[in-house]
C-alpha cells in the first residue's frame, strides 16, 4: 500500500506534490490554530455568561435583603405596640429613625385589617391579604411604582412600602453591570431597570430568575452576552486564508518561473535530431539562472555531439573510400592475373597446357567475381543472423561472469531473424545490461531470453527475470541508472519498451524471411 502511494506521489507533477506537501504541513497547523481559537473564544464567553448570571444572582439577593430588612425593621419597631393608638405611630418611626436603611414610610392596621394610623406616603393596601403574627405577604403596586410588604405583629399587622427608587439602589448596589431587572409576581410586574446596551449587534440576550420573599416574588433580569461575530469569524478563518495563499503563490512561482521554462527545454531537447539545422534551444526561460545554465549545457552537449557526428561522418566517409579503394585494387589484381593467365594460355604450344592455363584463369575470374558479390552484399547489408549472436553473446556472458554469478543459467528460445548492424549493437548492449544487472542483483535465478517473429518486418525480444520486478526502494541510484540505460536502448532501437511484471519486451525490425 505504502509503495503504491509513494508511486502515485512520484508520478504527480511537482506543482502538485508542493500543493501536497504544503497541505500536510500547514493545513494540520491552521486546522489546531481554528480549534484553540474557537475554544478560547467559546471560553470567553463562557465566563462572561457565568458573570452575568453571578450579577442577576446579586441584585436578587441585593433586593431581597432590602425587603427582608424593612420587614424585619417594622417588625420589631412594630410588635406589641399596635394597641397604643395613634400613639404607636410616633413611637415605631422613632425606632425606625435609628435603624439605617430602612423605609419612614408604614401603616398599623388591627387584625382584622382596618387603618389604626399612617406615617408618610403608603400605597393602597386593600389588596393585602390578613397575616397572622410572623408571616408576611408582598405586593406590587406598579401604579405608583413601588411594593408594599405586610408583616403580622402581636396584636395587629404592619404594612410598609418601598419605593422603585429604593429598589434600584439596592439592586444596583449589589451588581453595578446588570442592565435590566423585573420583579413580578406572576401577575404584575415592576420593572427597575432597564439600561441601553452597547452589544446589541454583538450579543444575545441571556435571561435569569431568582426567588424572593420565600418564592412569592421572582427577579427577572437580562443582559446581553457576547457572541461570534464577523470579525472573530474572519479571525478563525486566517489560518485558511494563510494556506490558500500560501499554495497560491508557491504554485505561481514554480509554474511561471520552474516548471514551464523546463518544459520549453524538454520539448526542444527531446525534438532533438542530430544534423538538424532548424534545432534551436529557446532562449527566453524566466529568470532562474539555473534553468539557463542547464541551457548553455545542453547546448554546449549538442555542440559537441555535432561535431562528433561530423567528425564521425567524414571518418566514415573515408573508411568507405578506402575500403573501396581497396576492393578496387584487389579486383583489378585478380584481373590482370587472369589476363596474363590467358595471355599465356593463348601462347602456350600444347593443347594440355592451354587447358590448364584456362582452368586456372577461369577459377582467378571466379574469385574475382566472389569478391566484387561479397562486397557489394556488404553494401546492400543483408544482416546479421540474431540467433547465432545471442547464441555466442550468452555463452559470453556466462563465461565472464563474476564467482558469485558463475551458475546463473540463461534460457535461450530463438527464432531465426536477421536485422542490420545498428539494431544488433543495440540488441546485445540490451542484452548484456540486463543480464549483467540480473548477475550483480540475483545470480541464483534464471534469465531467459526469446525471439520470436511477430510480422513480417518485425521481431519481439523478451527477458524474462526477478530481478525486472519493481521494488520499493525509490532511491536506489543503480536501478535508476539501469531504467535510464534501458530507456536510451529502446529509443535507440526507435521501439517502446514495454515493462510487465519481471519482463521487459521490444519488437525489433528484421529482414524478410527467406
Amino acid at each position: 500500500m505504502l509503495s503504491g502511494a509513494a508511486a502515485r506521489f512520484a508520478a504527480l507533477p511537482t506543482t502538485a506534490k508542493l500543493l501536497l506537501i504544503l497541505t500536510a504541513a500547514l493545513l494540520p497547523i491552521g486546522i489546531g490554530l481554528v480549534l484553540m481559537a474557537n475554544q478560547g473564544i467559546g471560553n470567553a464567553n463562557s465566563i462572561l455568561r457565568k458573570q452575568a448570571r453571578d450579577q442577576s444572582r446579586l441584585a436578587a439577593r441585593g433586593v431581597e435583603s432590602l425587603i427582608a430588612r424593612n420587614a424585619l425593621a417594622l417588625r420589631v419597631a412594630a410588635n406589641g405596640r399596635v394597641s397604643g393608638g395613634a400613639e404607636a405611630c410616633d413611637n415605631i418611626r422613632r425606632s425606625l429613625s435609628v435603624t439605617p436603611g430602612v423605609a419612614q414610610q408604614f401603616e398599623l392596621e388591627a387584625p382584622d385589617g382596618s387603618p389604626i394610623c399612617e406615617v408618610g406616603g403608603v400605597p393602597e393596601t386593600g389588596s393585602l391579604p390578613l397575616v397572622a403574627p410572623g408571616d408576611i405577604a408582598l405586593r406590587l403596586a406598579p401604579e405608583v411604582t413601588a411594593m408594599t410588604f405586610r408583616v403580622g405583629v402581636s396584636g395587629g399587622m404592619a404594612t410598609g412600602s418601598l419605593s422603585r427608587d429604593d429598589l434600584r439602589a439596592a439592586a444596583t448596589e449589589a451588581a453595578k453591570d446588570i442592565e435590566n431587572l423585573t420583579i413580578t409576581d406572576g401577575t404584575t410586574q415592576l420593572e427597575l431597570l432597564a439600561r441601553p446596551s452597547a452589544l446589541q449587534e454583538e450579543s444575545r440576550p441571556a435571561i435569569h430568575e431568582w426567588p424572593i420573599g420565600s418564592g412569592r416574588l421572582r427577579a427577572v433580569s437580562s443582559t446581553r452576552v457576547p457572541v461570534i461575530t464577523t470579525g472573530d469569524r474572519l479571525v478563525l478563518l486566517l489560518p485558511f486564508l494563510m494556506w490558500l495563499v500560501a499554495a497560491a503563490i508557491t504554485w505561481f512561482l514554480v509554474s511561471r518561473l520552474l516548471i514551464r521554462p523546463l518544459r520549453r527545454l524538454q520539448r526542444a531537447v527531446v525534438g532533438y535530431e542530430p544534423g538538424n539545422p532548424d534545432f534551436v534551444l529557446p532562449r527566453k526561460l524566466g529568470p532562474a539562472t539555473e534553468i539557463q545554465e542547464l541551457r548553455d549545457s545542453f547546448a554546449r552537449a549538442v555542440a559537441r555531439v555535432e561535431e562528433s557526428e561530423k567528425d564521425m561522418g567524414e571518418a566514415l566517409d573515408g573508411q568507405r573510400r578506402l575500403v573501396r579503394e581497396v576492393h578496387h585494387r584487389v579486383k583489378n589484381n585478380l584481373q590482370v592475373v587472369a589476363s596474363l593467365l590467358n595471355i599465356h594460355g593463348r601462347t602456350a604450344e600444347t593443347a594440355a597446357a592451354r587447358d590448364a592455363y584456362a582452368s586456372i584463369g577461369r577459377r582467378v575470374g571466379a574469385l574475382s567475381i566472389v569478391h566484387r558479390n561479397h562486397y557489394a552484399e556488404m553494401e546492400e547489408n543483408r544482416g546479421i543472423s540474431l540467433r547465432p549472436l545471442f547464441s555466442e553473446l550468452a555463452a559470453e556472458l556466462r563465461a565472464n561472469a563474476p564467482e558469485a554469478a558463475r551458475g546463473l543459467r540463461i534460457d535461450l528460445e530463438l527464432e531465426s531473424a536477421n536485422t542490420t548492424q545498428d539494431v544488433a549493437v543495440s540488441t546485445a548492449f540490451l542484452i548484456t545490461e540486463i543480464v549483467e544487472f540480473a548477475m550483480l542483483r540475483t545470480p541464483a535465478d534464471p534469465v531467459e531470453i526469446s525471439l520470436r517473429r511477430t510480422s513480417e518486418l518485425t521481431a519481439r525480444l523478451t527477458l524474462n527475470s526477478p530481478v525486472l520486478v519493481p521494488d520499493d526502494a525509490s532511491d536506489d541510484r543503480e536501478k535508476a541508472q539501469f531504467e535510464r540505460i534501458i530507456s536510451g536502448l529502446a529509443k535507440q532501437l526507435r521501439s517502446t519498451l514495454d515493462r510487465k511484471l519481471g519482463r521487459y519486451s521490444v519488437d525489433l525490425p528484421v529482414f524478410p524471411a527467406r
